[in-house]
């Protein structure tokens, strides 16, 4: 059974975990959640295309990311959800983090944070290997190829990441 921490309205950690997708929280709790972004030299950025039969944005761009486990930290869960879905080891490259950014859904028990990284290293497309329940594909896009799938409404969280991929 995978464990989330509980954190409180200013990202600290309460003491309190959930069960991974347990929308339990209350106003003013948060889970924590990570967003890789990966990039090379070139200025070309990895993203992947989600599975067709996800529940939430199917077929849909995105970078990498998830849910930090309890008791992990931010930094790692981030290396470990690359690495997870794109078998790409990020510790080999240079690491930033970027920003934070947070979502309330009143009502709904799933409020959360999204620490958001960028990590540049030298990769080809070989290198990369997806996770097959998680992605149908990936791309080498540019900045452009990322603003038309935004503006085609079928990248995820772009509105919240989109300072991500100013270089």
């Amino acid at each position: 059974m995978e464990l989330w921490d509980i954190y409180d309205k200013n990202k600290n950690r309460t003491g309190r975990t959930m069960k991974r997708n347990d929308w339990c929280l209350k106003d003013d709790e948060y889970h924590l959640t990570v967003l890789g972004v990966v990039c090379r030299e070139d200025g070309k950025f990895l993203i992947t295309k989600r599975a067709m039969d996800k529940a939430w944005a199917p077929g849909w761009w995105e970078v990498s990311g998830g849910a930090a486990m309890a008791g992990e930290e931010s930094i790692d869960a981030v290396r470990r959800e690359v690495l997870e879905e794109t078998g790409l080891d990020v510790t080999k490259g240079k690491e930033e983090y970027l920003f934070t950014y947070h979502r309330e859904n009143p009502g709904e028990g799933d409020n959360y944070f999204v620490d958001v990284y960028r990590f540049t290293l030298d990769f080809t497309e070989d290198d990369v290997h997806n996770q097959a329940r998680e992605t149908t594909g990936f791309k080498l896009a540019t900045v452009d190829e990322i603003n038309k799938y935004a503006d085609e409404g079928i990248f995820l969280h772009y509105d919240s990441i989109k300072k991500a991929f100013e270089i």
